[in-house]
């Protein structure tokens, strides 16, 4: 019944605008508002909700958007360079820039957004 759906995810934020900045001029993500909502443009088509909750969000415990990037190293140091704090997890080994490596997985990086939601880099 719904296969044939574009099918969209989503998220809450706390402050729309804070969000907006964060996403378009941090990341450099296309981002779009409509009805007091971002829309985020991703590569590959794929378009991510992003409504307010105001005081009442609870910001994500759970990685919500993964970044597929080529070099990891460049990543993580050009974001570091405009302002982004990398997190820092009990539990995992992570090199000096918060960097994950021999997890099993890929290389990977998380970090929040301005409402405390976990993003990550990782490497491809």
């Amino acid at each position: 019944m719904l296969g044939t759906s574009k099918a969209y995810s989503g998220f809450s934020v706390s402050d729309v605008e804070a969000a907006k900045r964060f996403y378009g001029r941090t990341l450099g993500v296309r981002v779009s508002e409509e009805h007091g909502m971002l829309t985020l443009h991703l590569g590959g088509g794929a378009d991510v909700l992003v409504y307010p909750k105001g005081p009442a969000h609870v910001p994500a415990t759970f990685t919500v958007l993964n970044f597929p990037v080529e070099d990891i190293d460049k990543t993580v140091e050009e974001l570091t360079a405009r302002g982004v704090r990398f997190e820092r997890y009990d539990g995992v080994e992570q090199d000096e820039h918060g960097i994950a490596r021999g997890t099993g997985g890929p290389p990977i990086a998380w970090f929040t957004d301005p409402s405390g939601n976990v993003l990550a880099v990782l490497q491809e």
